[in-house]
């Protein structure tokens, strides 16, 4: 790939929608590797529960930006983009074609278009002490500190009402003013995947989780990292933990995961709608729509 700018692809989906299957697929076809964008999937020991590449999917194409770090040691956006850029800039280095594959929209979209994040951590205390005034208080405080923030998040969106708070509390700066882009000289072509049958596919994946060990595998985290550690509240985990506690049973948490699942799928979809746009792929024929698209946008 000699052409300049340097072309990226990207594929972004819900959760469940096969991207790593298809992904493959495309990677052999073009004879690329794989940046991984999952914000979960860059965790060591958390493979089931991620539905990460499988060790054989992973010896037929390089997946980049895998087992990066211990669970125990959380990444945040920024340090991911970071990360993920200098990844991505060594295989335009080595005149690749980089394929990016993930369902993780604020993580694509602080590589892709340059996103600048406050590099605040999660402030724990200050967190709950927000939780417990309530949204409706939360939101009349963000309005009085930064108003151009009330403007870009829905007053339902508790957990982006507390996050513009933490940031402004920790920097003493709004969040509205710190979140810049300066996107990278890429040409990028988003493809989009999405199924018909998505609900059905979220039900038949929770159950294969928990039929091939995601119980084991977070008995495995607590006994490493602790009963506490925080990642284990993603969903999934968070049900297999209460199994574990006989808090559920087995039938009650795929129940559970797959509700949650299938609203989180709702809340990507949307994001992908209104922040990215892709070029959805046609379902009945997705490889061949896929190659379509990108050798046209290649030329």
């Amino acid at each position: 790939m000699s052409s300049y700018p340097p072309h990226v692809i990207i594929l972004i989906g819900p959760t469940a929608s096969g991207k790593t299957e298809l992904a493959i697929k495309i990677a052999e076809y073009f004879k690329t590797r794989i940046h991984n964008i999952d914000s979960r999937q860059i965790y060591k020991s958390m493979d089931i529960g991620t539905a990460k590449p499988s060790k054989n999917q992973q010896k037929k194409i390089k997946h980049f930006l895998i087992d990066i770090e211990e669970p125990v040691y959380p990444i945040n956006v920024k340090q991911f983009q970071e990360i993920a850029q200098k990844s991505i800039k060594r295989e335009i280095g080595l005149n690749k074609l980089p394929f990016l594959v993930g369902g993780s929209g604020l993580y694509m979209n602080s590589i892709t278009k340059g996103f600048f994040v406050p590099d605040v951590p999660p402030q724990n205390n200050l967190r709950r002490q927000l939780e417990e005034l309530g949204q409706k208080k939360c939101w009349e405080l963000l309005n009085y500190c930064d108003p151009l923030s009330t403007k870009k998040i829905s007053f339902a969106d508790r957990n982006r009402t507390i996050r513009a708070l933490e940031v402004f509390y920790v920097t003493g700066k709004p969040l509205s003013v710190q979140k810049v882009q300066n996107p990278p000289d890429w040409k990028v072509l988003e493809l989009g995947l999405d199924r018909d049958n998505l609900k059905e596919r979220i039900l038949q994946r929770t159950k294969n989780m928990f039929l091939s060990g995601i119980i084991e595998e977070t008995n495995h985290l607590i006994s490493k990292y602790g009963f506490d550690l925080p990642i284990l509240e993603t969903i999934g985990y968070r049900e297999a933990k209460d199994v574990i506690n006989n808090h559920l049973t087995i039938d009650k948490a795929i129940d559970l995961t797959t509700t949650k699942t299938i609203q989180f799928a709702k809340r990507q979809k949307t994001w992908f709608r209104n922040k990215n746009n892709p070029l959805w792929l046609d379902n009945k024929n997705l490889l061949k729509d896929a190659i379509i698209k990108i050798e046209s946008f290649l030329g």
